[in-house]
């Protein structure tokens, strides 16, 4: 793998999805748990929805530049078994911190969303949206 502008860029752009995409998540979360009064973990996946559909849709089309319908239903289908294995990253490291090692809840949610992260650029890079 070449690390050229191009990849630089795509980071880029990810970043600044996922940043957009961390705060609707992290705002998500926090109303469904502190004032709807769900479950964290409920709160967590319904957060985590919300979050990855407008993650797909705006790292498709600007992240990675892809437009139109060709290939969409394959990419979703492929986005989400990513995303699903995030959410899994996620949930496992809120558990491990928050319940086991008695950590703020928002805190290991941090911790496994930016774990997640990682593994989510990746495989959505070299798999979901490759060309």
């Amino acid at each position: 793998m070449v690390i050229d502008q191009s990849f630089i860029e795509k980071i880029g752009k990810f970043v600044v999805v996922g940043g957009t995409a961390f705060c609707l998540d992290f705002g998500s979360t926090y109303i469904f748990k502190e004032k709807v009064k769900a479950n964290k973990y409920l709160a967590n996946t319904l957060a985590f929805i919300i979050s990855a559909s407008y993650n797909f849709v705006l790292n498709r089309m600007w992240t990675w530049g892809l437009q139109g319908s060709a290939d969409v239903g394959l990419q979703a289908a492929k986005f989400a078994g990513v995303m699903t294995t995030g959410l899994l990253i996620t949930t496992v490291l809120i558990y491990i911190f928050s319940d086991r090692m008695k950590f703020n809840f928002y805190i290991s949610k941090l911790i496994g969303v930016s774990v997640a992260m990682v593994w989510n650029f990746t495989m959505n890079n070299f798999v979901t949206f490759s060309k």
